[in-house]
């Protein structure tokens, strides 16, 4: 036995080679994942083996980290949705934003 190399899968001695099924752990929720993170633009969109929840990460300039969850990405997308409008309710108007960038500088 030591030293002897097997092909891969299931096999014993003097039995032929069988090979495994190969499990992919949520292909489904992470297929979702990705479709989500493609259509959304300024977002990263993840999801979670472990916790199994879809997370969303924005990628654009905030005062802080933007990070929100759901169980599914309906609820993911609608939370994005309403985040980014929080996002444009509190952001300075576009002069207020050169001036203290100015100022900054």
């Amino acid at each position: 036995m030591i030293g002897r190399s097997r092909p891969a899968g299931r096999h014993r001695d003097g039995q032929a080679h069988t090979p495994v099924y190969r499990r992919v752990w949520d292909g489904p929720a992470c297929a979702e994942a990705e479709v989500l993170g493609n259509t959304s633009p300024g977002w990263a969109v993840l999801y979670s083996l472990s916790m199994r929840r879809f997370f969303g990460l924005c990628a654009w300039p905030s005062p802080q980290a933007v990070m929100i969850s759901d169980s599914s990405t309906e609820g993911l997308e609608q939370r994005m949705r309403e985040a980014e409008t929080l996002l444009i309710l509190h952001m300075p108007p576009a002069e207020d934003r050169s001036r203290s960038l100015g100022r900054a500088a």
